[in-house]
């Protein structure tokens, strides 16, 4: 598959990360020309600075990785993250709110991040490892309601969890696709093959820490 690192948002999300592992990944993205970095909120500003000569987007995320942050509080913060230069925001759903089936409250939620984000472009990111399929769909089928942009899979921060699976990502696309919404995998997407797998199942783009290794084949 030719092109696969215009599906990439290359990803560094470890809270232990230093100063020096967030230039080399924007570094790897310039050389790679991956469709995007996603660095957490505190290092947009540097992702900005340090992109600012290449067409690599910036995507941060907000209320993550638990997503239980009151709604007012994940759009402050993408207030402050398209001020920091953002040019997308992932956000993470109220996976308690859905599992109680407070589905208006899911639909604000998402509906609340999507005003603070403007034109930019909002993720939502279902966590896919703690969902049935019936709660993925219908997670799904808010999203719609509340005109995000993308669905997406996880966080990648679910212990003993699996991320991505190539099912989910079918069902996610068969589900939003003919309303014009895009599938986001992330999460476990390690290799070449699987980065494959995900792009043939329905994911426009792929959040992964292995952009070099997967671009390069191994």
């Amino acid at each position: 598959m030719e092109n696969l690192n215009k599906h990439i948002e290359h990803t560094l999300l470890k809270q232990d990360a230093k100063e020096e592992d967030f230039i080399k990944l924007f570094e790897e993205a310039k050389k790679y020309n991956f469709l995007g970095v996603c660095v957490n909120p505190m290092y947009v500003r540097l992702a900005k600075e340090s992109l600012k000569d290449s067409n690599v987007k910036v995507v941060t995320v907000v209320g993550f990785p638990l997503g239980a942050n009151r709604p007012e509080v994940k759009a402050f913060e993408t207030k402050l993250a398209i001020e920091d230069g953002a040019d997308e925001i992932d956000m993470v759903i109220n996976v308690t709110a859905l599992k109680n089936k407070d589905y208006d409250f899911i639909k604000y939620d998402i509906e609340t991040v999507k005003a603070a984000s403007k034109n930019h472009p909002l993720k939502v990111i279902l966590e896919t490892d703690l969902l049935t399929k019936d709660e993925i769909k219908k997670a799904c089928e808010l999203c719609i309601e509340a005109k995000a942009d993308f669905v997406k899979t996880s966080t990648g921060f679910v212990k003993g969890g699996v991320g991505a699976k190539a099912e989910d990502v079918e069902l996610m696309y068969q589900t939003v696709s003919p309303y014009g919404l895009k599938v986001k995998a992330s999460g476990g997407i390690r290799d070449r093959e699987a980065a494959i797998k995900m792009i043939e199942a329905g994911a426009e783009r792929l959040g992964t820490s292995s952009g070099v290794k997967i671009v390069e084949g191994n």
